[in-house]
């Protein structure tokens, strides 16, 4: 069983910086592939960013290349999303989540465990 507790959500605009957490129950931490994913209202739960297993290999969606970046910090048990450049289309729920695969997945179903996710706000 892994829990997750994401933090770091806030309103902010546009140009703005955010950095999200996702603090990890347990000491298997590095043997998952973590996830951040996003649900905007009225639309589908998106994939934002992936770490691999053990990290060392990141992947993004298009959208959020060059601004988003994740990271695990293995010895806290702590995934980050620092979230550069914030623009209004960025608005969502951020959720984290938590893979037993190596790669981490762009679909939801690829993943175990969720948070309960943080509200991020970006006003234009």
């Amino acid at each position: 069983q892994v829990q997750l507790v994401e933090s770091g959500g806030g309103l902010v605009q546009a140009g703005d910086s955010l950095r999200l957490s996702c603090a990890a129950s347990g000491r298997t931490f590095s043997r998952y592939a973590m996830g951040w994913f996003r649900q905007a209202p009225g639309k589908e739960r998106e994939f934002v960013a992936g770490d691999r297993r053990y990290g060392g290999n990141t992947y993004y969606t298009d959208s959020v290349k060059g601004r988003f970046t994740i990271a695990r910090d293995n010895a806290k048990n702590t995934v980050y999303l620092q979230m550069n450049n914030l623009k209004p289309e960025d608005t969502a729920v951020y959720y984290c989540a938590a893979s037993s695969e190596i790669v981490p997945g762009r679909r939801s179903s690829e993943y175990t465990y969720w948070g309960q996710g943080t509200q991020v706000t970006v006003s234009s």
